[in-house]
């Protein structure tokens, strides 16, 4: 059974290992940086996590659980105590997903052996892919998460390969850290049941075993879930925040209700139009490498195998819910992972070709970059609050999006979602409405009358018009691939998408 690892060979010095990935590391870090200082925060959730982390600092924990991820916001609140500039969230994001890429990659090196070269060119492919580059330049949980992931994915590899209680409470551990990020790491418990599962050396059915790790899950909850009663939170206010994420009671402004969609084209949709064909080549080799281990026994699969377990589980199972390139946030780099390895395979492990092709492949990433990422940088909101200040303006509507608010006073910006909020608000003193055309991305289309009007006066705002920004949505709206482009599609024709009204006429 193919294993894709190469003859043995002498461990290199950690020297010699440094000097060909800090090279990648920075690159990786590079690819991340053009623009992001004249970026505005890109979406809802990232300003709202920006206006999180600042409420924390002042001593309100009412939002502590907001998305599930009290990890994050405590994460980032000393960064808030000392800088509000929004930016310095985004740098250090940056970085966090930098060690993310970086931490991926070596964990990926260390399970097939691969020698420095090989790992430097990996966290290349990795680093450059489309999605995992956008994600790292908001303010949201990505980066972190995927952090996490790779701590979880490495741990549970040892505990399978070196079965002990050590290992299992290890990798425990990481799915606890992970779900202090995010309740996403909910996701990775049916794979790591089926692994458990088919591991069968008993280690989980031992009853002491079992308590510990039921106590290193409930750490998290217990300790936080303290200091959110602490904060005057109900003691079970984090754990109940699953519920309504998992099961929403009611349409969103979108209209979407639910959270189950089949769909097996999106993100086979994504994939062709936005990421590598590598990753395509790792996907399309798993029924061979599923079948070799087969044959073989998996009670302890090898690496490329487990590798191929959480890809496909991951894409499996996202597809049967609601879409958005987010949701195969873990996978992206697994696919990479497992083309490369391929490549390595096919090319017999000759270090001059894989060079070559990773390298052509690495340069067609870049190409996406430039085009879906970079070609939509800059902003215009700091021009909107310039405005605004200079017509003294104290209260102002946005439809929607909240992006403009980091450039106004505090609590001076109220979001709405249907334009017939508006009479209410011209009776409390609003001035100016914002039409903000975030109310596309989302697709909560409740502002014709405000349209048809004539605007005081006009600025262009290319990031509201980026396809992945309008795929990252996909999940709000409840639209499949084809509906999301062609609303992308409309959206790019507008001459603008920032536009200000009095709300007096």
């Amino acid at each position: 059974m193919a294993d894709f690892t190469p003859a043995k060979y002498d461990n290199p010095s950690r020297t010699a290992t440094l000097a060909w990935l800090l090279p990648a590391w920075v690159l990786v870090a590079a690819v991340r940086l053009p623009g992001l200082a004249s970026m505005a925060l890109p979406d809802y959730d990232s300003v709202r996590n920006w206006q999180i982390v600042q409420e924390l600092v002042r001593g309100d924990l009412h939002h502590l659980f907001y998305h599930a991820s009290p990890g994050f916001y405590l994460l980032f609140a000393p960064v808030a105590a000392l800088q509000p500039d929004f930016h310095w969230y985004l740098y250090l994001n940056v970085l966090l997903s930098t060690l993310a890429v970086d931490t991926l990659a070596a964990v990926v090196g260390h399970m097939v052996r691969l020698r420095p070269p090989e790992t430097a060119l990996l966290t290349l492919l990795i680093g450059t892919s489309t999605f995992l580059t956008f994600a790292a330049r908001d303010f949201t949980m990505n980066s972190v998460m995927l952090l996490a992931f790779a701590g979880l994915l490495h741990a549970y590899y040892q505990r399978i390969q070196r079965p002990s209680r050590r290992t299992l409470l290890t990798a425990t551990g990481w799915l606890a850290l992970g779900l202090c990020f995010n309740y996403k790491f909910l996701f990775c418990l049916p794979i790591l049941l089926v692994l458990e599962w088919r591991a069968a050396d008993g280690l989980l059915r031992q009853p002491s075993n079992a308590g510990r790790v039921l106590l290193v899950l409930s750490a998290p909850y217990l300790v936080l879930g303290l200091v959110g009663w602490v904060g005057g939170l109900q003691w079970w206010r984090w754990p109940a925040t699953y519920y309504g994420i998992l099961f929403p009671s009611a349409s969103n402004a979108a209209g979407r209700a639910g959270n189950f969609r089949l769909d097996l084209l999106y993100y086979p949709h994504y994939l062709v139009a936005f990421e590598s064909p590598v990753q395509w080549l790792g996907l399309l080799a798993f029924p061979l490498i599923f079948w070799r281990v087969l044959r073989a026994g998996w009670q302890r699969p090898n690496a490329v195998f487990y590798l191929a377990v959480w890809s496909y589980c991951f894409l499996g199972g996202f597809s049967l819910l609601l879409k958005a390139p987010r949701g195969l946030l873990f996978a992206y780099g697994l696919f990479a992972a497992l083309g490369f390895l391929v490549l390595r395979h096919v090319l017999r492990q000759r270090l001059g070709w894989l060079t070559v092709v990773v390298g052509v492949a690495v340069l067609g990433n870049m190409i996406h970059i430039q085009q879906e990422i970079y070609a939509y940088t800059g902003t215009n909101y700091p021009a909107v609050a310039q405005w605004l200040q200079a017509h003294h303006s104290h209260k102002t509507v946005s439809t929607v999006g909240l992006s403009l608010a980091p450039y106004l006073a505090p609590d001076s910006l109220r979001s709405i979602t249907d334009e017939k909020q508006l009479p209410t608000l011209r009776k409390r003193h609003y001035q100016y409405v914002v039409l903000d055309a975030y109310w596309r991305v989302t697709g909560i289309a409740h502002f014709d009358s405000l349209r048809r009007q004539q605007p005081l006066i006009t600025w262009r705002e290319p990031l509201l018009t980026a396809p992945l920004l309008f795929l990252e949505h996909s999940e709000f709206s409840g639209i499949d691939y084809p509906e999301t482009m062609r609303r992308q599609q409309a959206a790019a024709q507008d001459t603008v998408q920032l536009a200000v009204f009095e709300l007096n006429q």
